[in-house]
């Protein structure tokens, strides 16, 4: 068989870098269950139809069928974009079964047909959380989850070495409010050129909302300003209202937006900035959005986004509302781990080598290891009855830093790192508390 060519955008993690995702996805979930929220985990595939009416994305969308499948045969069906849309079908199909306001995370792979580039693959694991109403859900929600994605960065920042994060904020009803105020009549094809602000400039969004929606020079340069206001308290609402644009839609936004900035403020002070570019592509969207930053790795874009959806979900009686954020946890790492930034201390989870005299000891060797394991110790069993020079090399390849000579007769522990080796007794011995995990090192 010929040597296989990678696909790109389909990252895959050697196993230290594997190690590293592994343990930000237990920092993420746990945090996200100290908020409260429960997990859940939605099937792949959608009906196509489903997928393809959420905005600007179905050209990516990945189509699957059977190979054999005769004409006509079963429903059209996609691979799931994002988990927002499989969560919407997910609460229709067992709201019978919920408690609302139903709080979820749900972290899977998902697939966009996109162009690879660093920071954007077309298999990538997402790490979702949801706040979902029945007919109703308070606005105060809107200012809950930001607080649980600056939790959750918080915790990657101090425990793992992770990038500190900036959450930009806007309000899709200052925005369309604004837009209406204008005299504008598709504020749906205003705010998606807007959406491209930071890609190719305020000029080019000009130009794109006279050639290809319309607008008067006017109303384009009027929807430009109002893009290039930003700040992190509550001044942006004067500057707002210095453009003299009024409606009621416009007045609602700014009063929502004010409000979760102002609260975000007095809990994570600068790390939540209301930024009247942010638009967000998708159409589902209704009231706040969010996109995240990083810090030092701004180029890769949002890597975090979410926002209020008031009519994603509905029977046709009765609605429920959400807002939501989501975690491009792929997104993240993957440039992270690729350029060294994130490392294991070893590739490996084992902790000790235990050595194997010869074929006849090898059973005791297993046992040692079985003692050892019973107490939290990951280890392994030698895979040949070599010369102990051999398997001393074997553990320093995997990155093993201990390995345990004797097997059961005059037992000993050797830290092949500094050559030291005492007496052991594998009921009782533990390696040193840096030594029983692989440590995630950063050179941030």
């Amino acid at each position: 068989m010929a040597r296989p060519t990678p696909m790109s955008g389909f990252p895959e993690f050697l196993p230290a870098g594997r190690m590293v995702e592994s343990r930000v996805l237990g920092v993420i979930s746990s945090t996200f269950e100290l908020h409260g929220f429960a997990p859940i985990e939605t099937r792949a595939v959608e009906p196509l139809e489903q997928l393809s009416r959420k905005g600007e994305i179905d050209k990516e969308i990945y189509v699957v069928r059977r190979l054999h499948a005769d004409e006509g045969e079963g429903d059209e069906l996609g691979l799931h974009f994002d988990l927002t849309v499989p969560f919407a079908r997910y609460v229709l199909e067992h709201a019978g079964h919920l408690v609302f306001p139903f709080r979820r995370y749900q972290i899977q792979k998902v697939w966009r047909g996109e162009r690879p580039q660093e920071g954007r693959y077309r298999e990538f694991t997402q790490a979702d959380i949801d706040i979902v109403g029945q007919d109703r859900l308070a606005s105060h929600h809107d200012v809950e989850i930001p607080l649980v994605a600056l939790d959750v960065f918080g915790r990657l920042h101090r425990d793992l070495g992770l990038p500190q994060v900036r959450i930009r904020v806007n309000n899709r009803k200052l925005s369309e409010g604004f837009y209406r105020g204008l005299g504008i009549e598709d504020p749906a094809a205003v705010l998606q050129r807007v959406d491209k602000y930071d890609k190719i400039g305020p000029g080019a969004v000009a130009e794109l909302l006279t050639t290809q929606v319309g607008l008067s020079r006017g109303q384009a340069e009027a929807c430009v300003a109002l893009a290039g206001i930003s700040a992190a308290d509550g001044s942006f609402v004067d500057q707002v209202q210095a453009l003299g644009v009024q409606h009621e839609l416009l007045d609602e936004g700014l009063a929502e937006l004010e409000v979760l900035v102002r609260l975000a403020a007095a809990q994570e002070p600068g790390r939540v900035v209301a930024d009247l570019r942010i638009a967000r592509g998708l159409d589902y969207y209704t009231g706040t959005v969010y996109e995240t930053l990083l810090e030092g790795f701004e180029k890769l874009g949002s890597v975090a986004s979410g926002g209020r959806y008031d009519s994603l979900a509905s029977d046709g009686k009765v609605t429920f509302p959400g807002v939501g954020y989501s975690f491009g946890v792929t997104r993240i790492l993957a440039p992270l781990i690729g350029k060294g930034v994130l490392t294991a201390s070893r590739s490996v989870p084992s902790a000790v080598l235990v050595a194997v005299d010869d074929e006849e000891s090898r059973e005791r060797a297993i046992t040692i290891a079985r003692q050892l394991r019973a107490r939290g110790v990951a280890c392994e069993v030698a895979p040949r009855a070599d010369r102990f020079g051999r398997q001393i090399r074997y553990a320093e390849r995997r990155g093993i830093p201990f390995v345990w000579f004797g097997a059961g007769r005059d037992d000993s522990v050797k830290d092949i790192r500094s050559g030291e080796q005492h007496p052991a007794d594998p009921a009782r011995w533990l390696p040193p508390e840096p030594d029983r995990v692989p440590r995630l090192h950063s050179t941030l």
